[in-house]
């Protein structure tokens, strides 16, 4: 059976932010590019990530007494570094895809920085894992026909 990498299956080149972003600027790029979660990253290193579930818990409850326009003026003035989580965890591009579903799995968490030194070089996440397991299951299939 072959095994997959990390490599082969993470979502590149990565959608990064800087710890002084907004978590609306962040909001929008996740809405824009599709994704849940964004790699934080200053000078090069990556220092934090942000997923779209800390933006939703940044927000006001709905018993709070702010007005839309309030809540949205504080979206975009509240930067990422007040809400990322700070030394997430990562996996190497040339890890298995087992070890990152296993990590993600462990950490109860939806995806990985994958990370090639100090630089961020994509991102791993359970969609991913699961296109892997489709593609797979569906090559299995079409072997077994073709016998």
């Amino acid at each position: 059976m072959h095994r997959h990498h990390v490599e082969e299956w993470m979502s590149a080149p990565p959608i990064v932010v800087s710890p002084t972003t907004t978590l609306e600027a962040a909001r929008c790029l996740m809405e824009q590019h599709h994704v849940r979660r964004l790699p934080v990253v200053r000078d090069g290193r990556l220092v934090g990530i942000i997923s779209y579930g800390d933006l939703r818990a940044a927000q006001p409850s709905r018993v709070a007494t702010l007005s839309v326009y309030e809540w949205r003026a504080l979206l975009s003035q509240t930067t990422i570094e007040e809400c990322m989580t700070h030394s997430p965890v990562t996996i190497a591009p040339d890890a298995t895809t087992l070890e990152a579903a296993q990590k993600m799995l462990t950490n109860k968490i939806g995806g990985l920085p994958v990370v090639k030194g100090a630089r961020v070089v994509g991102v791993i996440t359970e969609s991913d894992l699961l296109r892997l397991l489709i593609t797979d299951e569906i090559r299995l299939e079409e072997l077994m026909v073709g016998r």
